[in-house]
């Protein structure tokens, strides 16, 4: 078989073959199939679209082209589950779940992603912990989820391959805004990883992937259909993405706002509704809780009583990671040498919020290229929330640089990303939707 064949097929609208999906995923996963032709075979699934069966069995297909954890020898005391999200700019809540679901009784292995297009990568930010493993062999990680409760990891070579290599194709070559693929791409990882359940987070709004709400929602169905043929339950939110999510873009410093709302030092009010209210999903799912209200007020609990940092703390040194980063993330997490307040005048009305994960790229914070090294220090931090009186003693935003030229051209992008009025706009929803299939 030849796969400029399979590229045509695709191209021309064409429903691939059980042999072909086939082919596809094992040139992925051994890499015998060529960056140029990958990259032709996803522009063309995004133009034309996959149909459901299509999805369905590139989905299994790609779980299938590595090793499948077994949860079922009884290394872990509780429910094997998982949070996922579609991307967004200042998206940190995986470091806040994963130990909350923990300290509630949860078993979390997190296989996460690395940047895609303009959102970060929940891998990335991970990397900003100094020693931090993303990578451990597959032994290691079931430990450390039996033994801790939760580990937050990168794909590794053993793990749904075919996506590890399709992933990174497809975040620097326009193909991440296809329903299909992103299925494709989110199920094979979490299937691969045995789950007895999974909550998806579908962000919705002008910084996420799906900018309305009727796509969201069929990306959400597409994914609990999916995974409803491999047997995984699977229960989605759809929540806003219009603005920042919490008050900082940017690896390292997402990682010090985890840490600091983890200490009940800060909870930015629309992100703290978020993370709880997947943390609840998480736990309906689940079956440790039948009520909302009720698995709500006991993540709220877990943070309060700082069981969920102690989790967050033990998951960092097992793999890897300072002993002391909850007390001391100053002496670990990477400084920009320049840091630059943005000032405007007048209410924030709206945040281009593609355009702010934009220049976090621009600034050295996300790849343009397959493979590119991070600055894990540079961002933004202090962002304000929409609704809020800027002037000269309250910032929009400060800036995190590698130098004054890059602050220069963080400064006017960000300023021509955000309008502002005289009035104060109507509040809108932090979740949106919940589907439970």
């Amino acid at each position: 078989m030849l796969f400029v064949d399979v590229i045509r097929r695709k191209r021309d609208g064409g429903e691939l073959t059980d042999e072909e999906i086939g082919f596809l995923v094992d040139g992925l996963a051994d890499e015998s199939l060529p960056a140029e032709q990958v990259s032709a075979f996803a522009m063309a699934a995004y133009l034309n679209s996959m149909s459901f069966d299509e999805a369905a069995k590139l989905t299994l297909a790609m779980a299938r082209s590595g090793a499948i954890l077994d949860w079922s020898d009884g290394i872990c005391d509780g429910p094997v589950v998982d949070k996922h999200s579609t991307g967004g700019v200042g998206d940190k809540v995986s470091f806040l779940l994963a130990p909350i679901a923990a300290a509630c009784g949860c078993h979390v292995p997190m296989i996460s992603g690395r940047g895609l297009g303009h959102t970060g990568g929940t891998t990335d930010k991970a990397e900003a912990i100094p020693g931090y493993d993303t990578a451990p062999d597959l032994d290691r990680f079931r430990d450390i989820v039996a033994d801790v409760g939760c580990a937050i990891i990168g794909q590794t070579p053993d793990l749904a391959p075919a996506d590890r290599r399709f992933y990174s194709i497809r975040d620097v070559t326009g193909t991440v805004e296809s329903v299909p693929l992103i299925t494709a791409s989110i199920l094979s990882k979490k299937i691969a990883a045995g789950l007895h359940g999974l909550v998806m987070d579908v962000k919705v709004g002008n910084g996420a992937f799906m900018d309305d709400l009727g796509a969201a929602r069929e990306l959400a169905n597409s994914i609990i259909a999916t995974a409803a043929r491999a047997g995984l339950p699977v229960h989605a939110l759809i929540s806003d993405m219009n603005e920042v999510l919490g008050t900082t873009a940017g690896n390292a410093l997402e990682i010090d706002e985890s840490i600091r709302f983890l200490r009940g030092d800060a909870r930015e009010p629309r992100l703290d509704e978020i993370v709880i209210a997947l943390c609840a999903e998480m736990l309906v799912v689940a079956g440790v809780e039948t009520d909302r209200g009720a698995a709500a007020r006991r993540c709220d609990e877990a943070v309060r009583s700082g069981k969920a940092a102690e989790v967050f703390a033990r998951m960092v040194h097992a793999l890897g990671g300072p002993t002391d980063l909850l007390e001391k993330p100053d002496a670990y997490l990477a400084k920009a040498p320049v840091r630059r307040a943005v000032h405007a005048r007048g209410t924030l009305i709206a945040v281009d919020t593609h355009e702010v994960g934009n220049t976090i790229i621009e600034l050295g914070g996300g790849r343009r290229r397959v493979g590119e090294a991070l600055d894990h220090s540079v961002g933004f931090s202090g962002f304000a929330a929409v609704g809020t009186a800027l002037d000269a003693t309250t910032p929009l935003a400060t800036i995190h640089a590698a130098s004054e030229q890059d602050a220069d051209l963080a400064e006017r992008k960000l300023l021509a990303a955000v309008t502002l009025g005289d009035e104060k706009p109507a509040a809108r929803p932090a979740i949106c939707e919940t589907l439970t299939g």
